[in-house]
């Protein structure tokens, strides 16, 4: 049985947060208290990051089947599922297979050309390999405007705004989790679902514009032609990760989504 680590707070239809590769359930604490209002929410590790035990192959597909098999250990039938980058790409395979009441994916994965997929892999590896040889140093890089500017602007559109310590641990997360290299390489092989299940489903796909990691100029365009009937937003002023960047409007796309 798959065990994650999770946060869980509020009541009503159940509604899982999925996060992105070398992120953790923290990230989306901007938005959870406003969902906890109307249902309830849980957020998870997935398995390989921040608490959560690592599994013995980590791919996208072993990731979404772990995911599953927690779901179905903890009794949560068909829930609202809401994912971020590689997080988005599991929660639509999920939705896929009838796993979903809902599905709202912010910046997911494989929506790109090859060249934007090596562009992602090659700034994540490098990403994370800074982090972890700056790792001393981060709190003091990271204490600046500028600092957090220069190396979190992959993650978020405004990373100056965003405090040192959110700064601090998103840096770690990366660098400390055991997943993070077999998820990344795995994005090579990953593919997004056949429509199945997210045909009867309300689906919305969420891009931030300043994502520069996954280019929402090209990248949110291939959404729109390979999920004509989801529902496209774009979030201006926000990039790949934008729970900072914009918390109000990341939960008002969230309930829009889950309230149809």
């Amino acid at each position: 049985m798959t065990v994650l680590n999770h946060h869980r707070v509020g009541a009503g239809e159940p509604l899982v947060l999925v996060h992105g590769i070398g992120s953790r359930w923290q990230v989306w604490e901007p938005i959870i208290d406003a969902l906890a209002e109307s249902y309830d929410v849980i957020a998870v590790d997935l398995p390989g990051f921040a608490d959560s035990a690592p599994l013995a192959t980590t791919t996208v597909d072993t990731l979404t089947d772990a995911l599953a098999e927690f779901l179905a250990a903890q009794g949560i039938e068909r829930p609202h599922l809401v994912g971020n980058s590689m997080g988005g790409l599991i929660v639509l395979n999920l939705g896929a297979r009838g796993l979903a009441r809902s599905v709202t994916a912010f910046s997911p994965i494989a929506f790109w050309d090859n060249a934007g997929r090596v562009w992602c892999q090659r700034s994540l590896g490098i990403s994370r390999m800074l982090a972890r040889r700056l790792k001393p140093a981060l709190p003091t890089i990271l204490g600046t405007a500028a600092g957090r500017t220069v190396f979190l602007s992959l993650v978020f559109g405004k990373a100056w705004s965003v405090s040192t310590e959110v700064a601090v641990d998103t840096a770690h997360g990366a660098a400390d989790a055991p997943g993070f290299a077999a998820a990344l390489a795995s994005f090579t092989e990953a593919k997004l679902p056949e429509v199945g299940g997210l045909a009867g489903i309300p689906v919305t796909i969420a891009w931030g514009d300043r994502d520069i990691l996954l280019t929402y100029r090209t990248q949110s365009r291939r959404a729109r032609a390979q999920l004509p009937n989801a529902e496209h937003v774009t979030l201006h002023g926000s990039g790949h990760t934008p729970f900072y960047d914009d918390p109000a409007a990341c939960a008002r796309v969230v309930l829009d989504t889950v309230g149809k």
